[in-house]
């Protein structure tokens, strides 16, 4: 087959009239491009230039490869300049729902390093739809999400980011606090301390505790990290969060265990409609959003 590289190679013998001149165009040794020349001969079972002619003259499929060369890579130029303009001018606005409170602290540097490459993009950062953001996205009013929960659907397209590990957080001083894991039944009956999400949306609950069919205690609602870390010291309840929740624990006297013998994973997906103008864009900020929580999961694990 036929590469854009041997293309290339024949516009730059053409250009410079010799081996020596076409392989510093292609910032090749001249023994590399004389190979890559050969290569293109052996294929196409004919010589595209003739030898020891000066300045170098093109046999007849020589100069028909140079037509198509002189016609095909102008075309791949500007394509691939339309794509790379289309990702900063295709749309102004990248609307991204968020379903889980405590990412947003860690996303920070990934909002910073997409705004440095697409300067012409507004990155809105939402858990406006916290709720029912797939279905948001699902009619436009989101144009990317991050989720644990994906729903088969042929319109959105699920990238997997990462695996993520959420623990139990209890103070240092809780009876638990000395264990490496626990179960769910020493969990029944505990009051606990989330953001102000469904008791039935939290993942302690419906990964840990109802499929062992253990009654969860009191739910009590904070708005703010700091805020439900410090009730948790004092020993208000427990909480299950992300090991990179943990990590900000502000100097509060916690201790972080396992969720049973093997820990609670759980996985991380970004979320776009396939179809939509913005899909190329979504793209890249998730490519940001899983080296970045990948970097996490390293420091963390």
């Amino acid at each position: 087959m036929i590469e854009l590289r041997h293309l290339r190679t024949l516009v730059a013998l053409k250009e410079t009239g010799s081996l020596a001149g076409a392989a510093k165009k292609r910032f090749v040794t001249q023994s590399a491009l004389s190979h890559q020349i050969k290569e293109l001969e052996t294929r196409i079972n004919s010589s595209i230039f003739i030898r020891k002619s000066k300045p170098l003259s093109f046999t007849q499929e020589g100069a028909r490869l140079l037509n198509l060369a002189e016609e095909i890579l102008p075309k791949v130029v500007e394509t691939e300049y339309d794509l790379k303009q289309g990702l900063n001018d295709e749309l102004n606005q990248l609307a991204v729902g968020i379903e889980c409170h405590s990412c947003f602290r860690w996303l920070m540097p990934v909002m910073e390093q997409f705004r440095t490459a697409y300067p012409n993009v507004n990155l809105d950062l939402s858990s406006r739809h916290l709720f029912d953001s797939l279905n948001a996205l699902e009619i436009g009013e989101l144009d990317v999400v991050l989720t644990s929960d994906p729903v088969p659907g042929q319109s959105i397209a699920y990238q997997h980011l990462f695996d993520f590990e959420v623990q139990l957080v209890v103070a240092n001083d809780h009876p638990l606090a000395k264990l490496e894991y626990v179960t769910p039944k020493q969990l029944e009956k505990l009051a606990i301390i989330s953001y102000p999400v469904p008791l039935q949306r939290l993942d302690l609950y419906r990964h840990f505790l109802e499929p062992a069919g253990v009654e969860a205690g009191e739910q009590i609602s904070c708005d703010l990290t700091m805020m439900l870390l410090q009730r948790i010291a004092c020993k208000d309840g427990v909480a299950a969060l992300p090991t990179w929740s943990i990590s900000e624990s502000y100097g509060l006297n916690l201790t972080a265990i396992k969720l049973g013998p093997e820990g609670l994973k759980r996985p991380l997906f970004g979320a776009y409609r396939k179809d939509s103008s913005s899909a190329r864009v979504a793209q890249q900020w998730l490519k940001l959003v899983a080296k970045e929580g990948l970097a996490k999961q390293h420091k963390f694990n």
